[in-house]
C-alpha cells in the first residue's frame, strides 16, 4: 500500500498548554478507587499530551490503518494519564473514566489492548514494551512500511530489566530510525550510568536527549528532532515527588 501521512487530531480543549493540562487533571480526577498509581500516572501526563496533541499521526478514525504511528505504553501500571489523554482525543468516552478499575469496566489498572480503543499493547509487566517496539518496527519494515513511527514510553526503573538492554543494543546498530523511546526519569532506577540515562542509549548508537519532562516546548523539540539512520531516545526528567 502507499504510505499515508496523518496529522495529530485537533487540540483539546485549547492550544494553551496550561488549559490543556488542567483539563487533563480534571479527567484524571474522575478516576477513583484503590491501586491507582496516581503519582506514576502524573509523571507521564505532560509528555503523553505533547505526543498525542502534536506529534503522533494517529486518530480515532485511523487506529486500524496500516499507515498510522504506533504508541506503546510500557509503563502500564499507572495508566490514568493515558486514559485521560485518550478521552481528551476522542478515542474513548469521558463517561468511561468513572468506572476505572471496576468490574466490567474496559479501563483496568493495566491497559488491555482488546478493550481500550487505541491501545497497541496490553502492558503492566515492566521491561516488555521496548522489545515489543523493536519487533513492531521490524514488522513494519518487512511489510515495506517505512513511514509509520513507533513510540514506546518506559519508566527509568524499567531499565533495571535486562530485556530493555538487549533491545537497546540491537536497535542502534540495526539503524531502526522509525523507533522512538520516551523514558520518564524520576530517579527511581536501582542502577545508573555515568552521564545519565541518555548516555546509555548513545553508547549503543542511538540519538538521545534529556529534557524537562514538564516543558511542553522542550518536549516537542526533542520529539521532532531529526535523527537520520538512528533510533531516538528522549529522557524526560520529572521530580521524584511528582512521579
Amino acid at each position: 500500500m502507499t504510505n499515508t501521512t496523518y496529522t495529530p487530531s485537533a487540540p483539546f480543549p485549547s492550544a494553551e498548554p496550561g488549559d490543556a493540562v488542567r483539563e487533563l487533571h480534571r479527567l484524571m480526577s474522575l478516576m477513583t478507587g484503590d491501586e491507582k498509581h496516581s503519582t506514576a500516572a502524573t509523571s507521564t501526563l505532560d509528555a503523553l499530551w505533547v505526543l498525542y496533541d502534536r506529534v503522533l499521526r494517529v486518530s480515532p478514525g485511523t487506529v486500524d490503518d496500516q499507515g498510522r504511528d504506533r504508541f506503546l505504553l510500557s509503563k502500564g501500571h499507572g495508566p490514568m494519564a493515558y486514559y485521560a489523554v485518550l478521552a481528551a482525543k476522542g478515542f474513548l468516552g469521558e463517561e468511561l473514566l468513572g468506572g476505572f478499575g471496576a468490574y466490567g469496566s474496559p479501563l483496568g489498572y493495566h491497559p488491555d489492548r482488546t478493550l481500550v480503543p487505541g491501545a497497541e499493547i496490553s502492558s503492566g509487566s515492566l521491561g516488555h514494551g521496548l522489545p515489543l517496539a523493536v519487533g513492531s518496527v521490524l514488522g513494519l519494515r518487512a511489510q515495506g512500511l517505512t513511514d509509520p513511527r513507533v513510540w514506546v514510553l518506559i519508566g527509568d526503573a524499567e531499565l533495571d530489566e535486562g530485556s530493555n538492554h538487549e533491545a537497546i543494543g540491537y536497535a542502534g546498530p540495526a539503524g531502526l530510525e522509525q523507533l522512538h523511546t520516551l523514558v520518564i526519569d524520576n530517579s527511581s532506577a536501582t542502577y545508573g550510568w555515568p552521564g545519565g540515562i541518555a548516555s546509555r542509549f548513545e553508547a549503543a548508537g542511538w540519538s538521545a536527549e534529556t529534557v524537562d519532562g514538564r516543558d511542553h516546548e522542550a518536549l516537542y523539540a526533542a520529539f521532532t528532532a531529526p535523527h537520520p539512520g538512528r533510533p531516538r531516545a528522549v529522557v524526560a526528567r520529572v521530580e521524584a515527588q511528582d512521579a
